[in-house]
């Protein structure tokens, strides 16, 4: 029960102190859940965050979810999931009250946009850290830089492209090159 009781209060402190969504939440579930709990590993975290991306729903709550499961099965996963998701939807649902009167109070919007420029921080960090602990190969690296550029170009020029596109590009990519090299290896045991 102690540990179904921190699932949930690690992801409600989470959820709490995050503006910004999921991207900026992956910092501090990567801060948590791997070098303060253990909970999982680096590689768990990075195979998280590509599986949360690439399925239905918010990054978070897949990545909470997913670590609640694997700590405390079913209601691990509740727990986490649901921490993550209460102090959002609390905030959310007393905002949606007084919406009107909320935007107009000098300080929030100041706050705001304080808070815009933490957010990219978050979002910048967690993909430093990701690219720190990556296995550094040729052909990711070379992937990730390309895809870098792309998107770079893509929003520079303000091109209709989905970030999706890149995604399935990556994965064609990357499943060639595994073919191809399990060709050659077949090849080459052969001879």
């Amino acid at each position: 029960m102690n540990l179904i009781a921190d699932l949930f209060l690690t992801f409600s402190k989470i959820g709490l102190f995050t503006f910004g969504g999921g991207y900026a939440m992956l910092s501090l579930i990567d801060d948590s859940c791997v070098s303060k709990k253990q909970w999982i590993t680096h590689d768990e975290m990075m195979n998280i965050t590509v599986i949360a991306e690439s399925t239905p729903g918010p990054i978070a709550i897949n990545c909470a979810t997913y670590v609640g499961y694997k700590q405390k099965g079913l209601i691990g996963a509740v727990a986490a999931t649901a921490g993550i998701v209460l102090p959002s939807f609390c905030i959310i649902f007393l905002i949606s009250m007084f919406l009107d009167r909320f935007l107009e109070i000098a300080w929030v919007a100041h706050a705001f946009r304080g808070i815009k420029i933490a957010v990219g921080i978050l979002i910048v960090d967690a993909a430093v850290r990701m690219i720190q602990k990556m296995k550094r190969k040729p052909v990711e690296i070379t992937m990730m830089i390309l895809a870098c550029i792309l998107m770079l170009i893509i929003n520079v020029f303000s091109f209709r492209i989905s970030s999706f596109i890149l995604v399935l590009a990556a994965a064609v990519i990357s499943l060639a090159y595994f073919f191809i090299r399990q060709y050659l290896e077949k090849a080459g045991s052969e001879r």
